[in-house]
């Protein structure tokens, strides 16, 4: 499988297994961590959330542009890794739940999740553009589509298993105090705390207590349930949290282990050409940077749509959707594990289908596989919108105080839809990825790796607006705006598809 790829493609991508891991941690806890701990609505969690993921991204900018300043890229990349575990650190440490001072704690929390961000946008970018510089060798360049497939691929590794590890040790806390996992208690106990509980929502309060409090503990004293229930449920998350740091550590020494099988920058001497070293004039450099930017815009909308697997469709998962396969019980969060564990193994079926096309001489050009992507993508939200139609709102569900089982849609339907994005993401992403690292002039490749994350970055940060819409419109209706944001991506990456293809020639 590496045959044919530079000896630092494997080191690297595992090296990046750390990351991953923590960030599909966030990615299948964060929002429902600041539920249950500070009893957010889906709009105000939505909100925080959204401005963290686009940190993580914009600051991936800052990153390469103090790594293409220093043309230290290995020291910047293992600055970040520390950091990152630095900032899972901050929020694995427990606090009390309910929280005694929401305001500071909350601060407290964004204060982690803020170091979180910087470490990762010193380290994200940068690792990219060592890979790209990878196949800035003639001997490999004609691989470099493939070779990031194959390091995407790879670092989705660990997060396959960070959602489970992340339930399974929230779960295992809630145990260890005598409860069990439900995924509608935490917001009864807060309405309960606030005094905001409905008529039929009491009623369900009274039921699932009963349930939950395996050890019968709590009869006839649902203030010290609802307190201690919240309290063992965040907790949990905290202690998900620390798991992230074990895999930064591991990401820590597996780079150190094997930083010397990745290349160092160009070094370039005054009146000297350096072999190998590519020099541009001002006008293609330009040409260059146009043909990306714009691209960075374009794929401004696929991440808005993409990334809602965090946010509304989690919302969806706890809300809407039967948590049960079979005799197995399943969380909201281990739907998170389905986009890694397709990527993982969809990975060689795109490759082997690329390399059939390529084989033919009929092989996509890059710029025309992210339009084919955009296409997919909106397709799964075309199957979200169909699966959803007829279900209440989300106000409606609230007032019911959770809704039932039996109207609750199958867990395959979200299934089948990350199956759809996940195909979309092997489309957009590390192509995109590859992309940025061909056109990019030698100069800027720090930089404009962070412009391509940046780009995520403001996607990210517009995901907001679909937790405003999944808490105010028909559910249907949510996923009907983000099948239009993947067509007016596809549509534009095609109308500027020649311009593209002849910049990266």
């Amino acid at each position: 499988m590496f045959k044919k790829h530079p000896k630092g493609l494997l080191s690297a991508a595992l090296a990046n297994m750390g990351e991953r891991f923590g960030f599909y941690t966030m990615m299948a806890i964060l929002v429902l961590f600041l539920q249950a701990k500070f009893g957010l609505d889906g709009v105000s969690a939505g909100i925080i959330y959204s401005v963290f993921y686009a940190m993580i991204y914009v600051l991936a900018l800052v990153g390469g542009l103090i790594a293409d300043k220093t043309r230290n890229y290995k020291g910047t990349i293992l600055v970040g890794l520390i950091t990152m575990a630095v900032g899972y650190f901050l929020i694995a440490i427990p606090t009390p739940t309910p929280v005694p001072n929401k305001t500071l704690f909350l601060i407290m929390t964004c204060i982690g999740l803020f170091v979180i961000a910087f470490g990762n946008g010193l380290f994200k970018g940068n690792l990219q553009a060592l890979v790209g510089q990878m196949y800035d060798n003639p001997t490999h360049s004609k691989m470099r589509d493939s070779g990031f497939s194959l390091f995407y691929m790879f670092i989705n590794v660990g997060a396959i298993f960070a959602p489970l590890a992340a339930s399974g040790v929230r779960n295992w806390w809630l145990s260890s105090k005598g409860f069990s996992y439900n995924s509608d208690l935490p917001a009864l106990c807060h309405e309960y705390l606030s005094g905001t509980l409905t008529t039929e929502g009491s009623l369900r309060l009274n039921d699932l207590a009963a349930t939950a409090d395996v050890n019968s503990s709590f009869i006839g004293n649902m203030g010290g349930f609802v307190n201690s229930y919240l309290d063992a449920f965040a907790t949990g998350f905290h202690y998900a949290f620390g798991v992230a740091i074990i895999a930064m550590v591991v990401s820590i020494v597996i780079y150190l282990s094997n930083k010397k099988t990745m290349p160092d920058p160009i070094i370039r001497v005054k009146g000297q050409a350096t072999p190998g070293e590519v020099f541009m004039d001002a006008k293609e450099v330009k040409q260059r940077i146009y043909a990306l930017f714009a691209v960075f815009a374009v794929v401004i909308f696929f991440w808005f749509s993409f990334h809602q697997n965090g946010l509304t469709l989690t919302f969806f998962a706890k809300e809407f959707t039967l948590l049960k396969i079979g005799s197995l019980n399943i969380t909201a969060e281990h739907f998170q594990s389905a986009n890694p564990f397709f990527v993982v193994f969809l990975t060689p079926v795109i490759l082997a289908f690329f390399g059939w096309l390529r084989a033919k001489g009929i092989e996509p050009s890059t710029p025309k596989k992210i339009a084919i992507g955009m296409a997919i993508a909106a397709t799964a939200f075309i199957v979200m919108s169909i699966g959803s139609f007829g279900l209440p709102s989300h106000n409606e569900v609230v007032a019911m105080g959770g809704l039932p089982n039996e109207l609750r849609v199958t867990p395959f339907l979200l299934i089948g839809t990350y199956l759809i994005l996940t195909v979309a993401e092997l489309f957009i992403s590390p192509l995109g990825i590859s992309f940025v690292s061909k056109v990019a002039p030698p100069q800027y490749q720090g930089v404009m790796q962070g412009g391509w994350l940046s780009a995520t970055a403001v996607g990210n940060q517009l995901l907001f607006v679909g937790a405003i819409l999944y808490e105010s419109v028909p559910i249907w209706l949510t996923w009907t705006l983000f099948v239009v944001a993947c067509l007016i991506s596809m549509t534009t990456m095609l109308i500027m598809l020649r311009w593209l293809e002849r910049v990266s020639k």
